[in-house]
C-alpha cells in the first residue's frame, strides 16, 4: 500500500558530491581484523565510492574502527570512528565524516549477493536520493532462499518499487502539499494522493521489476539479501577470507546487535588500486 501523503516528509538530508575520482578500474584492499584477514576487490564502476574507500584506508581512517553491529544471517556492519573509544554500553551507527556520497546504485549488475560490500545510510524518509554514509559499510552474509520465496520477494521488490516512484513524485510537489497541510485542505490532498498513485502505478508498469536468472541462481545457491537490492550502493565484494566474515557473523551480540566482545579493524592495506 502506498504511504499516504500526509506522512511523506520534507527532505533535510546534507551531502556533498566527491569529483574526479582518480580511476574506474577494480582495486584491491586487505582488511586486517582481530579475527583474521579478509580481502576485497572495490568495483570500478562505483568509481566514488571506491576512492573514498581507498583514501580513508590510505589515511588509517577505519584503523580501530569495531565491527558495531553483527547480524547472524544478514550482514556484519562496521566504519563508524566513534566505535573506535566507545565504552561497552555506548550507542554506535551514526559517526562519519562530515560528507555523504552521491548514491552509485548500479543494479543488477551488482546485487546484494553474499560477500558484497555495500554502503550503509540513512533511510529514504530523510534520504530519497539514497546518499551513502562517508565511511560507513556492510558486508553481506544473507540467506538461501527457495525458489517459492524468490517469487515472493520479487512481488515485495514491485510493491517496493511503486512506494519508490509514489514517494519520488510527492517529493516534487512538496510545496504543494505543505500548503495544503497548512490550509487543512484534506479534500484536496486525498484527490492530490489519488492522482500520484495512479502516476506512479503507469510508471512502475511500464518499468517492471524482475529479478534477473543470475540473481535467482545466487540467491537460490549462494545466498544473500535480495530485498535490499536496488536500494543501496553496492561497490565490492570480498575475493578472500569469506570464513573471516562467517567468524564474526556467529560471535555473541547484545544491546542493538552489537558483539558482547570487541571485534575491530586493525589497519587496512592497498594491494592494487
Amino acid at each position: 500500500m502506498l504511504a499516504a501523503l500526509c506522512m511523506h516528509a520534507a527532505n533535510d538530508n546534507i551531502g556533498i558530491n566527491m569529483t574526479n575520482p582518480t580511476s574506474t578500474t577494480d582495486a584491491r584492499v586487505l582488511i586486517h581484523t582481530s579475527m583474521g584477514d579478509i580481502t576485497v576487490a572495490l568495483y570500478g564502476d562505483t568509481p566514488l565510492h571506491r576512492a573514498n574507500f581507498l583514501r580513508l584506508a590510505r589515511e588509517g581512517y577505519y584503523d580501530g574502527v569495531l565491527f558495531h553491529r553483527v547480524i547472524k544471517n544478514f550482514m556484519i556492519q562496521t566504519g563508524d570512528p566513534d566505535s573506535k573509544t566507545a565504552g561497552p554500553d555506548a550507542m554506535l551507527g551514526a559517526g562519519g565524516p562530515d560528507y555523504t556520497i552521491e548514491a552509485e546504485i548500479v543494479y543488477p549488475r551488482h546485487f546484494h549477493k553474499r560477500g558484497v560490500l555495500a554502503a550503509a545510510r540513512t533511510g529514504d524518509n530523510v534520504n530519497p536520493e539514497r546518499r551513502s554514509s562517508g565511511s560507513q559499510f556492510y558486508i553481506v552474509t544473507g540467506n538461501v532462499y527457495s525458489e517459492g520465496q524468490m517469487k515472493g520477494l520479487e512481488h515485495n521488490l514491485e510493491m517496493q518499487n511503486l512506494q519508490n516512484i509514489f514517494n519520488s513524485l510527492a517529493a516534487q510537489h512538496n510545496d504543494t502539499i505543505m500548503a495544503m497541510r497548512r490550509s487543512r485542505d484534506r479534500e484536496g490532498l486525498m484527490a492530490l494522493q489519488e492522482q500520484l498513485a495512479a502516476e506512479a502505478e503507469k510508471i512502475a508498469a511500464e518499468n517492471p521489476v524482475k529479478l534477473t536468472p543470475e540473481q535467482i541462481d545466487i540467491y537460490t545457491t549462494v545466498g544473500g539479501a535480495p530485498h535490499l537490492d536496488g536500494t543501496y550502493t553496492v561497490f565490492g565484494e570480498v575475493t578472500e577470507g569469506l570464513e573471516v566474515v562467517e567468524k564474526i557473523e556467529n560471535v555473541a551480540t547484545g544491546r542493538a546487535d552489537r558483539p558482547t566482545e570487541d571485534v575491530k579493524i586493525i589497519s587496512m592495506e592497498i594491494l592494487d588500486e
